[in-house]
């Protein structure tokens, strides 16, 4: 494992987002800047993957993924393992009917590449990653997604979160039972206060989606990271 290609800030040379202000970021986004949810997905996943890669040299990932933004997001970063010649399998978290908009849309192109669900974590993986829940959390996990971090926590493979590891909440970092046990988590735009000091959160990294500085200056969010080094920053 390489956990020292990425750049490194300290936690206190960025702003800390609440979850009310991560919808606010997404919104502005979307209806202000007209980048829409389809882009920051891209950019979310394929950093994902590249953070896969380089830091666990991954030869089979199991993607576990929800039907929201960060389900989607896990199918992108699916999609750019495969092509880099992993051995990729995908379990939904939900129903397939139950994706519409974006994440259908990625979960479409899997499987227009050969990648159709499986129901399980095959025992040959040797990365998991967790897109299941993200700062949408309500509560206790329930029900395939509660079934599925059990399975994941129990497997021997380390775990890669998106955002945040399901069952964690963005706000409070309540870890509610059952949650993900996270090896590393990417975080996007900009960390959130449920992370700080998490143990299950593991290694913090945070992504580059294109939020613009200006996004995190107008609503008082604290400082923006500085990406100029690359699109991965590791939160130490």
């Amino acid at each position: 494992m390489d956990e020292t290609s990425f750049p490194t800030i300290p936690k206190s040379s960025v702003g800390w987002l609440s979850t009310e202000q991560m919808i606010e970021v997404d919104r502005i986004m979307i209806e202000d800047l007209h980048i829409e949810l389809i882009q920051m997905m891209e950019n979310a996943g394929r950093n994902l993957a590249r953070l896969a890669l380089t830091r666990f040299s991954p030869a089979h990932v199991t993607v576990c993924a929800g039907s929201g933004g960060n389900g989607g997001g896990g199918l992108v970063a699916a999609r750019h393992l495969h092509v880099s010649g992993v051995d990729v399998e995908v379990v939904l978290s939900s129903p397939a009917d139950r994706f519409d908009g974006v994440p259908s849309h990625q979960l479409d192109i899997i499987e227009r590449l050969g990648i159709s669900p499986v129901m399980g974590i095959s025992p040959q993986s040797d990365l998991i990653l967790d897109a299941m829940i993200g700062y949408s959390l309500k509560g206790a996990p329930t029900g395939r997604a509660a079934e599925l971090i059990v399975a994941a926590n129990d497997h021997p493979a380390p775990i890669l979160s998106l955002d945040a590891p399901s069952g964690i909440d963005t706000a409070t970092g309540t870890a509610y039972d059952p949650h993900i046990a996270a090896a590393a988590t990417l975080t996007l735009a900009l960390p959130k206060h449920g992370l700080s000091d998490q143990p299950s959160v593991g290694d913090l990294y945070l992504a580059d989606i294109s939020v613009p500085p200006s996004v995190y200056t107008n609503m008082g969010a604290g400082p923006a990271p500085d990406f100029s080094a690359g699109p991965i920053l590791k939160i130490t």
